[in-house]
């Protein structure tokens, strides 16, 4: 949290998780922009389980798949852990983009990492960012990805920290 009379940001630093690369560089950008201003960082990652019986759905109860995802996800914030800088770890059981949304209620800034798949605007930021770019209603950073770049996400490639949420810079 800021510092008692400042007029820097408040709120937590809400950043989705999937494994990927680009959600690792997100991570390490949040612990980043966390450490000076003391805000917390919010790790979220979310998943789904369909109901037994349905095609696809894993034979594990759904207690186990959360705990093996909350583990992956607490490894994962270990391995970026930043000194100084606090982290929730939290494992949601949902859609990604509507889990996403909920936790960044009340956030200084959403972060996340793009994968660049798809048409258009998820060419550029993938379906989940480009959902929560449109319906956040907090700044939202997107962090690019960078193939071959093992300091990937050094730098936002999209923030709209200085316009209205859900614009595009």
């Amino acid at each position: 949290m800021a510092a008692e009379g400042s007029t820097g940001p408040r709120g937590p630093i809400v950043v989705g998780v999937d494994g990927s690369q680009t959600s690792v560089a997100a991570l390490r950008w949040a612990m980043a922009e966390a450490g000076p201003t003391g805000r917390e960082v919010v790790a979220v990652t979310a998943w789904t389980h369909p109901p037994p019986g349905e095609s696809g759905a894993p034979a594990d109860p759904v207690e186990e798949v959360a705990a093996a995802h909350r583990r992956d996800l607490d490894a994962l914030v270990r391995k970026t852990a930043r000194p100084g800088v606090a982290v929730r770890a939290e494992a949601v059981e949902g859609e990604a983009k509507d889990v996403l949304l909920d936790r960044a209620r009340g956030a200084s800034l959403l972060v996340l990492g793009s994968h660049g798949h798809g048409m258009m605007l998820r060419a550029l930021v993938g379906s989940v960012c480009g959902y929560c770019l449109h319906h956040a209603t907090c700044p939202v950073v997107i962090v690019p990805a960078r193939p071959g770049d093992p300091d990937a996400g050094a730098g936002p490639a999209l923030a709209t920290a200085e316009y209205l949420p859900g614009s595009i810079v």
